[in-house]
């Protein structure tokens, strides 16, 4: 993509014109522009946050594409720079930490971490969402989005053959290539579950064209689905594991957290060891209900802790959802929450539409669910509380296990983290904050810390009648998070081996086989994201004790919470700072 004139050159002189104006001024420009060029870094990113006006392109993906898209960042690094960030208001030198925080770690990731090169799961979700974020909300007329759909199929063929051409085998960790050979058939399920039941309603030119992009794309596919098979995985040998270094710097910018690896790994083992303790306090209680003549001895080994535990969980595990039946119990349990939190004043509730469907192929095989918001630009389309159904080809033993992991209590703390107080909850808020730009540039720590806050929020205010089962299974939950940022960088930088990762999730943290097994799986392949939930659970954990110290009296929940939520979803140091009239932390310092 050639620009006839520098962005550089355009934003000097158009801060130059507005000269005097307010250093606010100047960076709200350089905001707008950064906002209307991102379909010029992924026209489906861009689609994604409500920008419709690239829905008919399909991102480039060639060395000449990378190169162009560096060239665009650095040019913001420059015009980022040229501002004066002092003079900017509290608000908008949040957003500029921010931006300068992306921009930072996208020039990173292109030149450094490369995953350009050797994760094919990128070009697998680039394509599926492509398509698939056309037609999940009627954000246009059909018509328009089917003509959008049309030209992005037609342009599957281009977009595979550069994805082919830019990676490198070799390079490619074996898993890597396997969950992409198990996604990419998932692009033509999109096809045929969203754009066939529709055709019968479209006009016969733009049926026919359709119908031929469709064949387009369905071949692009399966050549992709050949050489993923035939070329890629047989010659797969890269080393899933990054690496110190660059585990390090992706975690910087991933958190954009005072907190660094070492020390992240401390308070784990030291909470992983805490929360064990209370597991079994509860255990205790839960165990002598049933046995009321046990004596337990007053200080009990490791051992003794674990039974009594397991003991504990196996009458949470007697009630267990249908196979089939996970969503429709998932949607009960949301409203059973929503109802929760508006008696109870914990915070506000919004009103935005939410929907809790089956998880598209194309996206399974990482989590068991998770939340896909609306884009700040979309507004009033629903969110999406995705589920992933159980695969057909799982045993009856694996089936059993992954019911024990999601029972029927299991659920109740899922919905809580994915729906309410949790996810819809809290983006739903977030994009109510005026800046675009802070929607956007959204935080994972804040937005993932905030879900599992929530979830011991609605513990401590008695959710399902202080049920110490439910005390229990939130406990493990929190484990769960707690062992997600050990194994995050013992795997990669310690060469923490399968076994031992399995025998710390299963033993340790009380997960079923089949849990610790996606687990595994999913930290080999999104490395420094596990960490997110510990991480920012702690800090929404110290912020809200630091903000109780000082309203003293005046603290309550719903004004906690409701100030908390309307700064939008930057990283909770900014939030603490803008809500006690601390200083915003600076990268520059």
């Amino acid at each position: 993509m050639i620009r006839t004139l520098s962005l550089c050159v355009v934003l000097l002189a158009s801060l130059h014109q507005v000269a005097a104006a307010p250093a606010d001024a100047e960076f709200e420009l350089l905001a707008e522009r950064y906002i209307g060029d991102l379909s010029r870094f992924s026209p489906v990113t861009a689609t994604l946050i409500g920008d419709h006006s690239a829905d008919h392109e399909l991102d480039h993906v060639s060395a000449e594409a990378r190169d162009a898209k560096r060239r665009l960042y650095l040019e913001y690094r420059e015009a980022l720079a040229a501002l004066d960030h002092d003079d900017l208001s509290r608000a908008y030198q949040v957003d500029a930490e921010m931006l300068h925080n992306e921009i930072e770690s996208n020039l990173w990731s292109l030149e450094t971490l490369q995953d350009w090169a050797w994760d094919p799961l990128i070009y697998v979700d680039t394509a599926g969402t492509s398509i698939y974020s056309l037609f999940a909300r009627d954000f246009a007329p059909l018509e328009q989005r089917v003509q959008a759909a049309a030209s992005r199929l037609e342009q599957m063929p281009r977009f595979f053959g550069q994805a082919r051409a830019s990676l490198r085998p070799e390079q490619v960790p074996k898993v890597h290539a396997e969950t992409a050979v198990q996604q990419n058939p998932g692009l033509t399920s999109i096809i045929d579950t969203m754009i066939m039941p529709i055709m019968d309603d479209l006009s016969p030119a733009t049926r026919e064209r359709l119908s031929a992009a469709i064949e387009t794309a369905r071949d692009a596919v399966a050549e992709q689905q050949t050489w993923l098979e035939e070329e890629l995985l047989p010659r797969a040998a890269g080393n899933f594991r990054i690496g110190a270094e660059l585990f390090d710097a992706k975690l910087a910018f991933a958190l954009n957290s005072p907190l660094g690896r070492k020390e992240i790994k401390s308070r784990a083992e030291s909470e992983y060891e805490s929360v064990r303790g209370q597991m079994y306090e509860i255990a205790r209680e839960v165990y002598a209900a049933t046995h009321p003549y046990t004596t337990f001895p007053d200080n009990p080994d490791e051992a003794y802790k674990q039974v009594v535990i397991r003991a504990a969980l196996e009458e949470a595990y007697r009630v267990l959802p249908p196979r089939d039946g996970i969503v429709d119990v998932a949607k009960a349990q949301l409203q059973q929450a929503t109802d929760f939190v508006i008696e109870k004043n914990i915070v506000t509730m919004p009103d935005d539409p939410v929907e809790i469907i089956i998880m598209p192929e194309f996206q399974r095989g990482i989590s068991v669910a998770y939340l896909d918001p609306p884009g700040p630009l979309d507004k009033g389309q629903a969110a999406f509380y995705a589920v992933a159904p159980l695969p057909e080809d799982w045993t009856d033993e694996q089936v059993h296990s992954f019911l024990r992991e999601y029972n029927m209590l299991s659920i109740q703390d899922l919905t809580i983290h994915e729906g309410v107080p949790g996810h819809y909850l809290q983006l739903a808020l977030s994009n109510r904050y005026p800046s675009t730009l802070r929607s956007v540039l959204w935080s994972g720590p804040m937005v993932e810390g905030w879900a599992v806050y929530a979830e011991r929020v609605m513990i401590d205010e008695g959710y399902l009648n202080h049920d110490p089962l439910m005390r229990l299974i939130n406990l493990k939950w929190y484990l769960r998070a707690v062992t997600n940022a050990i194994i995050d960088s013992a795997i990669h930088v310690d060469g923490m081996t399968r076994d031992e990762a399995m025998k710390l999730m299963i033993e340790g943290g009380f997960q079923e086989e089949r849990e610790a097994a996606g687990k595994w799986t999913r930290a080999q392949l999104t490395s420094a994201q596990l960490s997110t939930y510990f991480v920012g659970y702690q800090e929404h954990i110290e912020m809200r004790r630091a903000v109780e110290a000082a309203w003293g009296e005046e603290f309550t929940l719903r004004r906690y919470h409701d100030q908390a939520l309307s700064y939008g979803s930057p990283p909770v140091k900014f939030i603490r700072a803008l809500m006690l009239g601390e200083d915003i932390p600076s990268s520059r310092d």
